[in-house]
């Protein structure tokens, strides 16, 4: 006897539809389950021998191979459960699943017959919606995950019992009990519940008053560095003693941030299910993330790993904010590790049995002190540097010059004095900073439309030379200033791309001399605290 339904597993962040087949054959009762499962996929035959016994199922005593193809892929996870015990019973005759070739089964069983939820549901469904399967059968704590992918039939059931007929306790996707002589496969086929539309978010959502500039005294250069940084997608980095607001003003970075799209808030909540982070949603991710790692984080930690890959924080982060607190204090190996995901917003982590690539296309904040007790270069009578000359060094050097390089604006974020900190002129809002920021998007996506770029940190090559044409006295400036302070090539065009958000900024279709002039002044690494 032969039988067969899909299931689906992870790679990566993108699932995959996995066609698992069943035979029964006459001989010595024995289960092999090929195709290059994992320790939990073999583990599976044995949680679901007791679930099928428990729910008052006979298991087979003969020969049964079950096979997850393509056979040339690894399989992990617990999420083919529900499908090989479903696809046992079926294949034994003891149900009927009408339509199930074309459904997805997932799942993972408990002892009982009882299903438990399985993380990466909404890219399992996704994959299955692109390859013509429009109908989905999980657990009941996945619903309104999977309700996410537009256009698709999702079925809740909380136990295996639930797929045979008579089910006495069986539950709909809506929670509303089927009848006594209903099966969920029955009821499923005569009643598909349809996805939940996603609801968007309000692109001017109110903003938390604890998250507003506004409650920011002082420090206005820095507020227009964050600016150009969150309209530009740049990647800063706050230079400043203790106490001057260095975490207080990149906190607040996200809420100056347009909303996510659709296509990113897709990916963005691809991710968190994936990494088991999603919890119950009834609709897309839209706020872009903000995440924030101790500085005690390992290089796996940062950019993904594990035995099983799986996103890092520069992949949570991904379309939103990376704050790294007090960068040196960071370990040299695992800063390093920062230069592919800047370079190519993504992250490629090989192992011998795959390579796994997550996006990572986040603007990077970073804070650091001056030197390692924080005061130099703002000493006074009562408090001065204890540093000396080779520990500042020392200091810096752990940020090397590559990482540094890649970091498109540094900002001095100076002390306050106590007339800054009693000043009542009302101080720039989020609200207003974003106002700003939204114009400044919306001249980037008419600008980029049709190509691969949505925001200027992503210029490069023919397109930097397109749209960030120099007139002579701003080249005449840059090509002073790249000679004198001796800069890369990278941070040539870094400049480039400043002085083009600095000009959408301002609503200006070209680049003048002022905007070459201030993108210039936000390499300050490069002019005072070189390496």
């Amino acid at each position: 006897m032969y039988g067969k339904v899909t299931g689906a597993c992870l790679h990566g962040i993108d699932g995959i539809c996995i066609e698992v087949e069943i035979d029964i054959a006459n001989g010595l009762p024995q289960i092999n389950v090929v195709g290059l499962p994992d320790t939990a996929v073999r583990e599976s035959i044995d949680r679901v021998r007791s679930a099928i016994k428990n729910c008052g199922f006979q298991f087979p005593l003969e020969r049964i191979t079950v096979n997850l193809a393509p056979a040339d892929l690894r399989k992990e996870g617990a999420s083919f459960d529900l499908a090989i015990a479903a696809g046992i019973l079926l294949t034994s005759g003891q149900i009927e699943l009408p339509g199930m070739g074309g459904c997805l089964l997932v799942g993972e069983l408990a002892l009982d017959g009882g299903l438990r939820p399985v993380p990466g549901v909404l890219s399992m469904v996704d994959a299955a919606r692109r390859r013509g399967i429009r109908r989905v059968l999980l657990p009941l704590s996945n619903v309104d995950e999977a309700r996410l992918i537009s256009g698709t039939e999702v079925q809740g059931i909380s136990s295996l019992s639930e797929l045979g007929t008579p089910c006495k306790r069986g539950l709909t996707a809506d929670g509303a009990s089927l009848s006594e002589t209903e099966s969920a496969s029955e009821s499923f086929a005569r009643e598909v519940l349809s996805a939940r539309p996603d609801v968007p978010a309000e692109v001017h959502g109110p903003l938390a008053a604890s998250d507003d500039y506004a409650d920011v005294i002082g420090q206005h250069h820095a507020k227009r560095a964050i600016m150009i940084a969150a309209a530009g997608m740049h990647n800063l980095l706050f230079i400043g003693p203790p106490g001057t607001g260095k975490t207080m003003l990149a906190r607040r970075i996200p809420g100056i941030l347009p909303p996510l799209s659709d296509e990113e808030a897709l990916e963005v909540t691809k991710i968190y299910s994936v990494s088991g982070k999603l919890g119950t949603i009834t609709r897309f991710m839209r706020q872009r993330p903000y995440r924030s790692p101790h500085h005690t984080v390992s290089a796996a930690g940062l950019i993904g790993g594990g035995s099983i890959p799986k996103p890092g924080e520069v992949s949570l982060a991904h379309q939103g904010v990376l704050f790294l607190d007090e960068l040196p204090e960071f370990s040299r190996s695992v800063l390093e590790v920062l230069r592919q995901p800047l370079e190519d917003r993504k992250v490629t982590i090989g192992r011998a049995r795959a390579s796994f690539t997550f996006p990572s296309g986040f603007l990077l904040a970073a804070s650091m002190n001056p030197c390692q007790c924080g005061f130099y270069g703002t000493e006074t009578a009562e408090q001065s540097c204890i540093c000396s000359p080779l520990k500042i060094r020392q200091y810096k050097a752990r940020i090397s010059g590559p990482l540094l390089d890649r970091i498109d604006l540094h900002v001095e974020v100076p002390r306050l004095d106590y007339t800054a900190m009693t000043d009542k002129r009302p101080s720039l809002s989020s609200e207003d900073m974003r106002r700003q920021v939204l114009a400044a998007h919306r001249r980037q996506q008419l600008r980029y439309e049709g190509s691969f770029m949505r925001f200027n940190a992503e210029l490069g090559g023919k397109w930097l030379r397109k749209y960030c044409v120099l007139p002579p006295e701003a080249e005449d400036l840059l090509r002073q200033t790249f000679d004198r302070l001796r800069l890369s090539a990278r941070a040539h065009d870094r400049i480039l791309k400043i002085a083009r958000t600095i000009a959408d900024l301002e609503t200006s279709d070209g680049i003048t001399y002022g905007h070459i002039a201030e993108a210039i002044q936000y390499r300050n690494l490069d002019k005072s605290y070189s390496l």
